[in-house]
Parts: structure tokens; sequence; C-alpha cells
């Protein structure tokens, strides 16, 4: 297994890392989506917090990671071991699954295991890359050049959240709750609405112009090139408390009060930005309610609106063709207009 750079020597990116810490505590929030210039960590930083992550418990020999604890989900291969065998659970590591712009529909749902089909005239299902996901990662790279085929297929598993394969003769259901993350430059082409709509944080990124800054980031970087584990020790004890935090934020999420007058402002700041449905006003709560929890408070405020609410919201806009403002911009704006104060 290759070492993973820390996610506490992550310099800057402070959006970002935010974002996939929430996305970590509360998986509902749904994907995060991290647009931006090249060579900006996106990567590194989606790798470095899954490496923080606690392992997950999943049955022993089960080929889509099924959860011993949940039994209501089990595959159909798990279904028929249970009545006459106990199903043992084994730890293993959060999963973290790139998805090539390439990739073929068979090898991301999964097919017809060809070389068993061939010399043993069995037929078998080949699990793809969402069965590898499942209770993961699953990340896209350039993510806005992925091709329409592909992202129906993705929209259709993401919603349902159980991957389902009908050919070849076989009927194939399992599950695949997976956290997407996408990262791609806006220059290159954009996403289609659809698919833009159902992550739930969007964050951009840009290279540092500050001198300091670029040059710790470049030094670090080399550091950790030149002995990797002496490198991960250093950050070892910065870590294990942002995995702390994040365990935490888990164990108090669902005490987290939202308000009504939280609720309310919430849905001012939706009406004043002119979001379409509800998904927006659902996404920015559980978003408050993850950051407030990661802060250990066991109340949303007006800070935690303030410091989320442009992830959340900014990719939900209505283009303006009146006004050629940032997205970001327009939600500062809404802010104000709304009377929420800053952090």
């Amino acid at each position: 297994m290759s070492t993973v750079f820390p996610f506490s020597a992550i310099v800057g990116q402070e959006d970002m890392k935010l974002s996939l810490q929430m996305a970590a505590i509360d998986a509902s929030i749904g994907g995060v989506l991290v647009l931006g210039d090249r060579g900006t960590g996106k990567t590194t930083a989606m790798r470095a917090l899954a490496a923080l992550l606690p392992p997950i418990s999943v049955v022993e020999g089960c080929r889509f990671a099924c959860n011993p604890a949940d039994e209501a989900n089990l595959c159909e291969e798990c279904q028929a071991r249970a009545p006459s065998e106990t199903l043992n659970s084994v730890s293993r590591g959060t999963p973290v699954v790139d998805l090539p712009l390439g990739a073929s529909e068979d090898r991301v749902v999964g097919a017809l295991d060809l070389e068993k089909a061939l010399t043993a005239g069995i037929k078998e299902f080949e699990p793809g890359l969402l069965a590898a996901a499942n209770r993961g990662f699953l990340y896209i790279d350039e993510v806005n050049l992925l091709e329409d085929h592909l992202v129906d297929l993705l929209l259709d598993v993401a919603v349902s959240g159980t991957n389902v394969v009908e050919r070849d003769g076989l009927s194939i259901r399992h599950a695949a709750k997976f956290l997407l993350v996408g990262s791609g430059n806006p220059e290159e082409g954009e996403l289609r609405p659809q698919l833009l709509d159902r992550f739930g944080l969007s964050v951009e990124v840009t290279t540092p112009q500050d001198i300091d800054q670029r040059m710790k980031i470049v030094r670090l970087r080399d550091e950790f090139e030149q002995d990797k584990d002496a490198f991960v020790a250093k950050f070892k004890s910065h870590d294990a408390k942002i995995s702390q935090q994040i365990s935490d934020a888990k164990a108090i999420l669902a005490d987290v009060e939202v308000t009504d007058d939280a609720l309310r402002t919430i849905s001012e700041l939706c009406v004043a930005l002119g979001t379409d449905g509800l998904r927006g006003e659902l996404t920015l709560l559980r978003s408050c309610r993850a950051y407030a929890a990661l802060q250990g408070d066991k109340k949303v405020n007006t800070s935690h609106i303030h410091r989320v609410a442009a992830m959340s919201l900014r990719h939900r806009l209505r283009r303006d063709p009146l006004d050629d403002s940032g997205s970001t911009v327009r939600v500062e704006r809404a802010i104000e207009s709304v009377g929420l104060a800053a952090a």
C-alpha cells in the first residue's frame, strides 16, 4: 500500500478540507465537487482524509463489502450464506476507488466473468468499480469530461444506493453507497446540471499566490518525497487529532439542534438566491449540523450558516445574464441581504 500524504500537512485550501470532513461526518450531505487549477492538492486531500477514517467492518469473504450489522441490506450471496453459517466480520480500511474517464460500463457496474464462463462454463458475476467503492469514496478526476452514459449510470445509483445489473443472463443487485468526490477544471467544460445537483458541496480551489505559502507547500512535499515514513510520523499526532474530531462529531451529530430561527435563516437565504427546489436547503441544513458537530457545538447558529453557505449553494444558482458576478460573490451578497452576521 502506498504511503498517503498526511491530511494535517496540507497547507491552505481550508474550504476543500472542511467540505471533505463534513461529508465524512454526514454522508447524507452528498458528494463533494472540487473545481479549480491542477496541482492544488485535490486528489491528495481526498486520499488523506480517507486514511484518517476508522476501518469499516465487512462480512468476511463478501465481494460487495456488506455491513454485517445491516442484515436488511445484505447482498444475495450473504443472504444465501446466512441461514446455514455465521457471517464473520473483518476490518478493512475505507476504500478509495478511482473511476477513469475511459472506463467501460461493464468495468463500472460489473459484468459476466468471461474467463470462468469460457474455461469452466460457469456463469458468475465479476464486480465492478461501484462494488469496490461501496461504503467508501468514488473519485472522478476531470469529472466534467465524464461521458454521458456514465453520468446517467452514476445518477441512477446515487439516487437508489443500489447497483442493479441485468445482462448476459445475470440478475445482480448489491448495495453501492459511496461518497462521490469529483474534481475538474471548469475551463475544460461544464458538468451536466443533473450531475452537478447531486453533489452536496462545491468548493473552488486556486493556486496560492502568497510566496511564503508556496515555499512552505513545496518544502513539505519535498520532505515527504525524501523520507515518507519519517514525514508521516512527524504529523501522526496531528492527524490523530483530526480523526478523533471526526469520530466525536459523528457521535453527537444526531443531538445537534437546528432551531426554527436557524431554519428560517436557511430558507430566507435560499429564497434570496432563487435556488430551485428544496435540495439546497436540506444540504445547507445538514452541512450546518455537521460543521456544528465538528466544532463540538450542540446547536446550529448563524456563524455555522455563514461558514458553509457558499459551499452548499454556489453550484445551485441559476445563471443571470444581467449579473456576471461569480457564484461565491452572489452568495455573499445574499448573506448580507438576510442580515446574516459573519463568523
